[in-house]
């Protein structure tokens, strides 16, 4: 019998979906369900298989984890997993590279409207029943995104931008020619199209590389007028440097669906800011998630009962 324990910090229906459709992929696997990582000690030690996001581990889960083999991710960044010295030798871990593109774009798109439109303070004054015009709002159409990291989301944003009648610029590790971009530039460069951004999104992938990548520095190299998405990872930002230069208004405004700690503590700057827009990360989320993810489960689950690790999908790493 294979032992799964799912540790979802998800709401409940969102989980459970998870649980029954795992649960009923084969009739050798045991399925456990935990809400937080606090709850995993009865289990974890007959633990095969564990099923979570990175955000939503911590260091005693995979200390405990005597028997683990294999990690699946339901995300496409494996921070929070890979990158933790507690990691067990020869454990596979998997993500859901790929599947992330129409949401995030979308969600990268909605934070553009809500910033333009100035979305949030329409929210406080028809919470106040106040009729009031804001300052006129501003359009995407003439104006340039600039889109760090040109990776699957990037790619799925950048035409819808282009649609939009908007200039996109990329920054990449490597330079080359991406359909929807009008120019991509190296990341030692990248000083040079976000001086021109209008709207920064932050795609790329949390490395040690990108920790801490947008800092005073990048700020003070924008626009007064320019506004900043972060849907990457908030270890990517410099959140002390973005305080300033929110408060100084070195840059205008910034949409945050990822943090540095999460969930955000509640006394946390962000959460009072009147030009910030908070969302609780869930960018890559929507209401086909689970449909998506479950054959990429399936499928790995089905090598791993097999004892072909090779057949699997979507590895990120072996464990050494």
């Amino acid at each position: 019998m294979i032992h799964i324990l799912i540790l979802l910090t998800l709401p409940s229906p969102v989980s459970q979906q998870y649980f029954e459709r795992v649960k009923s992929l084969s009739p050798n696997i045991e399925v456990t369900l935990v809400d937080h990582h606090s709850k995993v000690d009865p289990y974890i030690e007959q633990t095969d298989v564990l099923i979570t996001f990175g955000p939503m581990m911590a260091e005693h889960v995979l200390e405990k984890a005597k028997r683990l083999q294999w990690i699946q991710a339901l995300g496409t960044g494996v921070d929070g997993i890979t990158n933790r010295p507690s990691l067990g030798k020869g454990v596979s871990v998997t993500n859901l590279h790929g599947i992330h593109g129409p949401p995030v774009s979308e969600a990268a798109l909605s934070m553009m409207f809500a910033l333009s439109r100035g979305l949030w303070s329409v929210y406080e004054n028809q919470q106040l029943h106040r009729w009031e015009k804001k300052i006129p709002p501003t359009l995407l159409h003439g104006k340039t995104v600039v889109i760090y990291g040109t990776g699957v989301i990037a790619a799925e944003l950048a035409p819808k931008c282009k649609a939009l009648g908007m200039r996109v610029l990329g920054i990449s590790t490597a330079v080359r020619g991406i359909p929807g971009f009008d120019e991509v530039h190296a990341r030692v460069d990248a000083l040079t199209p976000i001086a021109q951004a209008d709207y920064l999104v932050l795609l790329t992938p949390y490395t040690p590389d990108t920790h801490g990548i947008i800092n005073a520095n990048t700020f003070k190299s924008m626009k007064p007028s320019a506004y900043l998405i972060n849907l990457a990872r908030g270890g990517v930002v410099n959140e002390l440097d973005l305080i300033d230069a929110l408060n100084q208004k070195t840059i205008r405004a910034a949409a945050l669906d990822v943090f540095e700690v999460e969930p955000l503590p509640a006394e946390h700057a962000f959460w009072s800011m009147s030009n910030v827009i908070v969302t609780a990360h869930q960018g890559g989320f929507y209401d086909g998630y689970v449909d998506e993810a479950i054959p990429v489960i399936q499928t790995n689950l089905r090598a791993f009962e097999e004892g072909d690790l090779s057949k699997m999908i979507n590895v990120v790493k072996v464990a050494q």
